[in-house]
């Protein structure tokens, strides 16, 4: 049987929950909240695994001030490129940020993206090392306790779910901050947190009580009524003024999840310390009407026979969720806390005792039991061959051992040294880059603009050249016109319509003559492109008139 100790820790609160499990079926063996505003915070853990024996119980705890990313990449990459490529848009997303991605410690986990299949999307947590050295987690070591896990809270919540049936959900877990995690197909999807949560509610509530233990019995006792579930009514309650312009922010939060979530949400599960206020449930259904609203109430407690309220069991559902992260539900990547030799040689102690307690069981029916031989390790006497050989198989481990921790320790302190160096390299390669990239972007703004400058340049030579081509070009014109033009042949008009353009108005008694002055103009090359209409005749005068058109040449 799996046993292990879930423990959420949070300013002022801690909640607690003992789970023993055997195959399919889970027991809560012990559970409930401490506040330690008035002890120090190893006390109160100290105190809580006193209560609960549980010194030799592996203990799961919640992460701190995690941060969650997403990225999307091909289904088809292997295992070593999804590292790869995780690890490089994380160090990416660092890069933006300014801040370095070696002081982080992070897990992923993958999941399919209903949107697009060819893609699948990585959750991805990290949290800050400094925060794990520092943070409450390390309480429970100094007394002596074993921590087999560090999990965020928003993963492991969803322990509490049954996936019988597959369903599309929200769990809303309002502890010191909110935790929004929505489930599809019965696999955890993504997770939000918001600032606003149940610690800003006790917290206005101390200010009038000085109490955070009295403040959360307010709030469990507070009661949220509705008028024919239509219009909400409240109590007269002075302290409702300080619950509900958070509760109203938080539902304002999950109806923008819902609404831009492009799959149908089908339930709304509540839970965290929030959970305890009476028809929070019925608050959430007057506003999100497009899904059911209902506490969380954990998977097997249908299960349990008890004489417990379960809204007892339900205000710690945050630890009962990483107590069965401890006895293997959940995602086991999740898990913040590095592995030691200390925690392996500590799980094969703990079989070694169950199977021994469970023999022992079995020899007290009188079964046969098998006799060791006794060795007489006294230094009296002579020594016997066999205890000859023990020592010297004892030296030879204490020396085989001696080296290999030695030379464990030198490679591990050669490995941190070279991993450092490649850190330190990558930045300043990372860095060199960025400064390329800037130079590179500069000189191409600098490109365009000399561009523009010489395309502005080349247009005005051009528009000066023309000016100047154009300065005599009219009077050269009429010149050449005078000596070309037959004498019966009169100009009536001349317009230089455009740039280079000329339009010629002309009339003459012999119809000829107009066509000479017109083959004149071309072919001496005084206008280029010469064309004229078909000319008329006068029927009051004997003249004819008709207009040349061409251009300068």
């Amino acid at each position: 049987m799996q046993t292990c100790l879930g423990l959420y820790i949070e300013d002022h609160i801690i909640k607690y929950a003992k789970i023993s499990k055997d195959n399919t079926n889970v027991k809560v063996d012990s559970f409930g909240i401490k506040f330690y505003d008035a002890m120090a915070l190893d006390k109160a853990i100290e105190q809580v695994i006193s209560e609960t024996y549980s010194y030799n119980v592996p203990i799961y705890t919640n992460l701190v001030e995690e941060s969650y990313n997403y990225f999307y990449l091909f289904s088809l990459l292997n295992k070593k490129d999804l590292d790869n490529v995780i690890n490089t848009e994380f160090e990416s997303l660092c890069y933006d940020k300014g801040i370095n991605k070696d002081v982080f410690e992070t897990r992923y986990v993958l999941v399919e993206n209903p949107e697009d299949k060819e893609k699948i999307k990585a959750i991805h947590v990290s949290a800050n090392k400094a925060n794990l050295i520092k943070c409450n987690n390390n309480e429970v070591e100094k007394i002596g306790a074993k921590i087999r896990g560090i999990s965020p809270v928003g993963i492991s919540i969803a322990n509490l779910l049954s996936f019988d049936e597959k369903e599309n959900c929200l769990v809303v877990n309002i502890e010191d901050k909110t935790t929004v995690t929505t489930v599809l197909n019965g696999k955890v999807f993504d997770i939000q947190t918001f600032q606003e949560g149940s610690e800003e509610i006790l917290s206005k509530i101390n200010v009038k009580e000085n109490s955070y233990s009295k403040a959360y019995e307010i709030c469990k006792n507070s009661t949220i009524y509705t008028n024919e579930g239509k219009d909400l009514q409240y109590e007269e309650n002075d302290y409702l003024d300080d619950i509900m312009p958070t509760l109203f922010t938080i539902v304002g939060n999950v109806r923008k999840i819902i609404s831009t979530s492009l799959q149908k949400i089908d339930k709304v599960y509540i839970s965290g310390t929030a959970s305890v206020i009476n028809n929070i449930d019925i608050y959430f259904q007057e506003y999100l009407t497009d899904a059911k609203c209902e506490i969380l109430k954990p998977y097997f407690l249908d299960k349990i026979v008890t004489k417990i309220n379960l809204k007892d069991y339900i205000e710690v559902n945050s630890a009962i969720g990483l107590a069965l992260q401890g006895t293997g539900e959940g995602i086991k990547t999740m898990n913040f806390k590095k592995k030691t030799f200390k925690d392996d040689l500590s799980a094969v102690l703990s079989m070694d005792v169950g199977s021994r307690n469970k023999s022992g069981k079995s020899g007290k029916s009188g079964s046969s039991k098998i006799k060791m031989p006794s060795i007489d390790l006294s230094l009296k006497g002579e020594l016997t061959p066999l205890e000859r050989n023990l020592i010297r198989t004892s030296v030879g481990l204490v020396l085989l051992v001696s080296v290999y921790g030695g030379f464990t320790v030198y490679l591990d302190s050669q490995m941190n040294e070279k991993i450092q160096e490649i850190a330190t390299r990558r930045a300043q390669i990372t860095q060199q880059i960025s400064l390329v990239n800037n130079d590179k972007t500069s000189i191409d703004e600098n490109e365009k603009k000399y561009d523009t400058m010489i395309t502005r340049l080349e247009n005005l030579n051009k528009q000066n050249s023309d000016t100047a081509r154009l300065k005599n070009a009219i009077p050269n014109l009429l010149n050449q016109i005078m000596f070309a033009i037959p004498k019966q042949v009169q100009i009536t008009s001349i317009q230089n319509t455009t740039s280079t353009h000329v339009v010629i108005n002309v009339q003459s008694e012999k119809y000829d003559q107009l066509g000479l002055f017109q083959a004149a103009l071309k072919n001496q090359g005084i206008l280029i492109n010469v064309t004229s209409d078909l000319g008329q005749k006068q029927s009051t005068t004997s003249l004819s008139k008709t207009t040349i058109e061409g251009d300068l040449p």
